[in-house]
């Protein structure tokens, strides 16, 4: 989450008035995040309640996507997993669309706030609810009817390694166009194509789970849910929760809680299992790349926080280490 955008009190109040929430009470914008502009909007209240989050889709998010996005979200939250629904405004539209008349045109959606808060230095029993929400969650959109692709695949790894280039990633660190460039190759080789596929998140990081205490309260920020392998998914929350924020540190309790708690909700087929690593070597790839591009291409005057590419190149070697296989047995 991020505010690229700024919206007036005047334009905000209008807008929210179009969801039958009641009137706006407050908006404060949300820094974290990279893609999207997020507000937290306080409202006098309606049928949905009075906290809500206000998202403006900025880059990265093709507007034909949303219906995908958000109806996963409805689907989802009625099969009881801890996810925000989406309010539909008055018309029953999933967004809307905003055209300041200044050539920028863009989609807004209204979703449900839950309670919780992301954890910083999650511990194993948080990790282990953690893996079971999100083995829920590929369970319950078994029969979700809509399908996506993957738009942050090998390919797209590729691209933004080209939009860097061999300079632009030496800028950020001296070591990091070797990494890529061996390590591209290397993945577009091996990647597997016949492991069991479903809707995944493909983005849980800690900062899109809300706790209270050793429990998943919700899972947010679908907004590059696909279909694809579901143990990469598996593979992209292990990289995501099981080091330190630099990637120097690998935690295996945390490693071995996060498997456990999504076996004890769908058990790893075998082939998943020897997959693991190289699914999150891929995983270290995809944020080690999007990390750099942004780091190379974010305006100036956005509030945003720029996150460190080498965090995941270091994950990289970490899991490309024959040694470290049997963190995933």
């Amino acid at each position: 989450m991020a505010v690229y955008t700024r919206i007036g009190a005047e334009e905000m109040a209008a807008l929210v008035e179009r969801f039958d929430v009641g009137n706006l009470v407050s908006a404060k914008g949300i820094a974290e995040g990279v893609s999207n502009s997020n507000w937290l909007i306080e409202t006098t209240g309606g049928k949905d309640g009075t906290r809500f989050i206000l998202t403006m889709y900025e880059y990265r998010i093709e507007v034909e996507d949303l219906p995908f996005f958000l109806s996963l979200l409805d689907h989802l939250a009625a099969k009881g997993c801890p996810v925000p629904r989406t309010i539909h405004d008055s018309e029953g539209h999933l967004y809307r669309i905003r055209d300041d008349g200044k050539g920028h045109v863009r989609a807004l959606a209204l979703i449900e706030f839950l309670p919780g808060v992301s954890v910083s230095e999650p511990t194993p029993a948080q990790a282990r609810a953690v893996g079971g929400a999100m083995a829920q969650v590929h369970l319950a959109a078994a029969d979700f009817p809509q399908a996506r692709e993957n738009a942050m695949g090998l390919p797209e790894w590729r691209r933004l390694a080209d939009a860097c280039g061999h300079d632009g990633l030496e800028q950020i660190d001296p070591g990091l166009a070797e990494i890529v460039e061996r390590e591209l190759p290397v993945l577009a080789d091996r990647w597997p194509v016949d492991l069991p596929r479903s809707v995944i998140h493909a983005d849980l990081f800690p900062d899109n789970v809300l706790m209270l205490g050793d429990r998943v309260t919700g899972l947010i920020d679908f907004y590059f849910a696909c279909t694809d392998i579901t143990a990469y998914d598996v593979a992209v929350t292990h990289a995501a929760w099981c080091f330190d924020a630099d990637g120097t540190t690998f935690r295996p309790d945390l490693s071995r809680a996060l498997i456990e708690g999504y076996e004890a909700v769908r058990p790893l087929s075998d082939g998943e299992r020897a997959a693991l690593p190289l699914l999150a070597r891929g995983a270290a790839m995809r944020f080690t790349m999007t990390r750099a591009y942004d780091w190379l291409n974010t305006p100036a005057g956005a509030l945003v926080t720029k996150k460190d590419p080498m965090a995941f190149a270091r994950r990289i070697a970490f899991y490309a280490d024959p040694a470290n296989a049997g963190v995933f047995a």
